[in-house]
């Protein structure tokens, strides 16, 4: 507590004047108390505003990063839903195509053995003209020519078929591997976007990311509301005080002023 030194009273001074200068002295270590205790009580609020600054800063932090997680998460599961989306139709064509590619090579076979027939045809007729040609010699030379002729044409045929059947057939192959790798990375593409968003089809017993990051997101929002609370708070007690402690400090002027003038005033009568 602190004390107040007064110097010697001049004799004869009365005793009112002594119980004025006493309650007024008890009244400035009043209010010198007062002012210690309340400049305490700023001080600490002070330190704690800090402090929650501090906390407060952070927090801010955290929600601004986790918010960002968020929005990458979006155009993730956004990219996601594009890949399986495209993944699916671009399967869906490779299955028409591969149908349409089937429906070619079964036309093409059935071109194939029927030019096959017909070439048969042909070069038996061939032969069948050239013995007779051997027996008959009327027959005229320019039907043998033409009719080999016509052979010739006829396996020529059956050769440019073939090559197409073959370039068929392997068309088809080669489309059912495409079709099996787009039916794979359809598969993975649902798998992959059903993990990113779907908390009942990650195959685990934790949530999608998406809601990972999301429940994080929230929570960081909570925290940041807890420390503005916290921190709006302590600033209306420190203001409140520091209005308090200034009062107080005038307070504690005019009191030592108004002892000051009683004492003068006593050494004087």
């Amino acid at each position: 507590m602190t004390t107040i030194a007064m110097k010697p009273l001049k004799y004869g001074v009365t005793e009112n004047k002594k119980r004025t200068l006493d309650s007024l002295t008890i009244q400035v270590l009043n209010a010198t108390d007062e002012v210690s205790q309340l400049q305490a009580i700023v001080s600490s609020l002070t330190d704690k505003l800090t402090t929650y600054q501090g906390f407060l800063t952070q927090a801010d932090a955290n929600k601004t990063q986790a918010l960002n997680n968020v929005n990458l998460m979006n155009n993730v599961v956004k990219n996601a839903l594009n890949l399986k989306d495209n993944s699916r139709v671009a399967l869906k064509e490779v299955i028409k195509a591969n149908s349409k590619i089937e429906k070619v090579a079964e036309k093409t076979t059935s071109v194939t053995n029927k030019l096959i027939y017909t070439a048969e045809m042909i070069n038996k007729l061939a032969n069948l003209i050239i013995r007779k040609k051997a027996q008959n010699p009327l027959i005229s030379d320019q039907l043998i020519t033409m009719v080999t002729a016509a052979g010739n044409n006829a396996n020529n045929a059956v050769a440019l078929s073939l090559v197409a059947l073959n370039a068929a057939f392997t068309a088809q192959s080669t489309n059912k591997e495409v079709q099996n790798t787009a039916a794979l990375e359809t598969l993975q593409a649902i798998k992959l976007y059903n993990k990113l968003t779907n908390d009942k089809k990650t195959n685990s017993p934790n949530l999608s990311l998406n809601t990972l990051l999301n429940n994080a997101y929230n929570t960081t929002v909570v925290e940041f509301n807890k420390m503005q609370s916290a921190y709006n708070e302590t600033l209306n007690q420190l203001n409140l005080k520091t209005a308090d402690l200034n009062k107080a400090q005038i307070n504690l002027k005019s009191l030592q002023s108004g002892l000051a003038a009683a004492n003068a005033a006593a050494l004087a009568s």
